[in-house]
């Protein structure tokens, strides 16, 4: 599929800044950083003045925070289903012009509404910049699975993501201080906003064509069987739905945090209105942050066991924050408003700031797989159509945690009570999500087995197929082969493995969690070599990837034993399926004498630290042999060449 970007870049890891400096990203980039500001630009400074400057009757202060954000929220409901459609049939680089272009319509209009400090024209200019981000959404995330390779879809969505929420820090930011400008404070925000839409659109003009990738498509308008549609099309794939629940979960976690802040910071740490500006930034560095660390994280494949990691952080630092808000609150005895350097001055207050910060980091480094994982695994024709799917779930998760939030308050709850009922939820969720998809759990495992305790080289991965079923044929050293292997695999593996693995504590577990295939000597217990035998060829069937390992056993001296004879059967038996599947060698190197090896008298885990903690183990993956090729002596030629490199 992405052949033909491939004399693009060179370098095997593309660092994800590097992408600001190629069409194909970049002019996109901007865009939609420019469209972010704007939106926030433009709520914000119609937010101060309705609050600060102008009193109109039907528009209490207190209401019109809730007015503004409800009025931009509706059009994700009424059009996402629409837009995802509208996206998914058009070549997208015309669509997000005409996005652009309107965008442009609304801020004139907008221009006028500050200008003659018209509510009522401003509140329908709300409503539309909605409009505006519905059909914008889909289109954005569309676009980079089309632009970018698996491998960059990480830092890319990475660097999205820390984009609209510096520009969301930006917006709200320079909005307040135009809006506040005597004398020329209106008409500086209609400029601003109008240049700023302006310049959205000229970047737009570089982006390069995207083809449309479900030309053929009948659009159906009604908004509420389409959106009903959308909903049980993402729910085809289980991976991508439950992504898409715990992306809308990670925003209805942010909303509530997004929605106190002012609250927050006017009665529980008594500061000011910068008080309430720096927790947003605080907020918005994490987030940013947290997104760029993604890629650094992850071996430049979408590496989805960093979802554990963000879950477990976000809900340390939420609870975390309750008890630091509470001791803040104790300290900050007088009745004084305290300015940015006062509430600087007090230490309790930092301890308030690093856990937001790292609560969004860890948001950050949550949400970012996801999307990416929801770009990877959703079909190219429905995928703006999932991703539509994906806002309208995000704007029913929103609303419900203002309501909730709202509900809390009014039953006398204070804010930190509910930073720490929010964290307490995140808890119960996150297991939720991973006890439904085990993936992410074991990815994380692998992830933390092949990050902190080994130091792991993979040579070669580019020859692990991107698609379709494939044999992975791998040296036995120890335990935990599967789980470097899964580390080392952007799609998961299903492994036959020795019965006898299941029955060690915990390990047992996690392979039964990985669905991994249990086999057992033909001699012992022909049922379940039998079953092993059909559960491998349904594997291949299905067009997964299969491990095993052909020494049938984990090698006791550390040399290569012989290939047994069950391999061959496995691709005889595709071939009666009439699945064709190439067989790819791979070679773990290093490992033996390490901690879960047999080298040791009286076998695995005896002196486990014998060769201290950062081990350096490799893999090496050879390119694929055509399944009539194979035989064992030959596979294990290759094995054993690939184990001296």
């Amino acid at each position: 599929m992405h052949e033909h970007h491939a004399h693009h870049h060179p370098h095997p890891h593309p660092n994800q800044f590097a992408l600001l400096t190629q069409r194909r990203f970049a002019p996109f980039f901007w865009t939609q950083f420019a469209g972010a500001a704007n939106d926030n630009l433009f709520k914000f400074a119609f937010t101060v003045m309705v609050t600060y400057q102008l009193q109109v009757s039907w528009l209490p202060p207190a209401l019109a925070g809730l007015v503004i954000g409800a009025l931009f929220i509706l059009p994700f409901l009424l059009f996402s289903a629409t837009a995802g459609q509208v996206t998914d049939k058009l070549e997208k680089t015309r669509i997000i012009r005409f996005v652009k272009n309107l965008e442009i319509a609304i801020m004139l209009l907008a221009a006028l509404g500050f200008v003659q400090a018209s509510p009522a024209l401003l509140l329908a200019c709300v409503f539309l910049m909605g409009l505006h981000s519905t059909l914008f959404g889909p289109v954005k995330f569309a676009y980079l699975p089309q632009a970018l390779t698996e491998r960059e879809l990480t830092g890319g969505n990475g660097m999205v993501e820390m984009g609209t929420f510096v520009a969301i820090l930006l917006g709200n930011v320079a909005g307040g201080l135009l809006v506040a400008l005597p004398g020329v404070g209106h008409a500086s925000v209609a400029l601003a906003c109008l240049l700023l839409a302006l310049a959205g659109r000229a970047a737009a003009q570089a982006i390069p064509a995207a083809p449309a990738t479900d030309p053929g498509l009948t659009i159906h308008w009604n908004p509420i069987s389409e959106t009903w549609r959308n909903l049980k099309l993402a729910h085809g794939n289980l991976v991508v739905f439950r992504s898409l629940l715990g992306i809308s979960w990670m925003w209805f976690f942010g909303a509530v945090f997004l929605s106190q802040f002012p609250s927050f910071a006017k009665e529980v740490l008594h500061g000011n209105e910068q008080v309430a500006s720096l927790l947003l930034v605080v907020f918005s560095i994490g987030i940013g942050t947290g997104s760029l660390l993604c890629e650094v994280l992850s071996r430049r494949h979408v590496e989805i066991g960093l979802v554990p990691l963000g879950a477990i952080g976000m809900s340390v630092f939420a609870i975390d924050l309750y008890f630091a808000a509470s001791s803040a609150a104790l300290q900050a005895g007088s009745g004084q408003v305290l300015g940015l350097a006062a509430f600087l001055a007090e230490r309790a207050h930092w301890r308030v700031l690093a856990d937001l910060l790292l609560l969004s980091l860890f948001a950050g480094l949550y949400s970012v797989p996801m999307y990416a994982l929801i770009q990877l695994r959703s079909q190219p024709t429905h995928r703006a159509r999932i991703i539509a799917a994906n806002n309208i779930l995000n704007a029913l998760f929103m609303i419900a945690s203002a309501l909730l939030a709202g509900a809390l308050l009014g039953a006398g709850c204070s804010i930190a009570q509910i930073f720490l009922l929010t964290g307490m939820a995140n808890a119960v969720v996150a297991f939720y999500i991973f006890m439904l998809v085990p993936e992410y759990l074991l990815r994380f495992v692998a992830w933390v087995l092949s990050r902190c305790i080994y130091r792991f080289k993979v040579r070669g991965d580019v020859h692990i197929p991107v698609a379709g079923p494939a044999l992975l044929a791998c040296n036995h050293v120890s335990f935990i082969d599967a789980m470097l292997l899964m580390a080392a695999s952007p799609r998961p593996i299903y492994f036959v493995m020795d019965h006898r693995i299941f029955r060690v504590p915990l390990l047992g577990w996690l392979f039964r969690l990985a669905k991994a295939i249990p086999i057992a000597p033909q001699q012992e217990d022909p049922a379940v070599y039998e079953a092993a035998f059909a559960r491998a060829a349904q594997v291949l069937k299905e067009g997964d990837l299969l491990a095993i390992f052909p020494e049938g056993g984990i090698t006791r001296d550390g040399q290569l034993q012989p290939f047994k004879g069950g391999l061959m059967k496995i691709i005889e038996r595709a071939q009666a399926d009439g699945v064709a599947v190439p067989v790819v060698p791979m070679a773990l190197t290093q490992l033996w004498g390490s901690f879960f090896s047999r080298i040791e008298q009286g076998g695995a885990m005896v002196r486990p630290f014998r060769r201290g903690i950062w081990n350096r183990v490799g893999l090496n993956i050879g390119p694929a042999m055509d399944a009539d090729q194979v035989q064992p002596q030959l596979l294990r030629e290759r094995v054993a060449d690939l184990l001296t490199r």
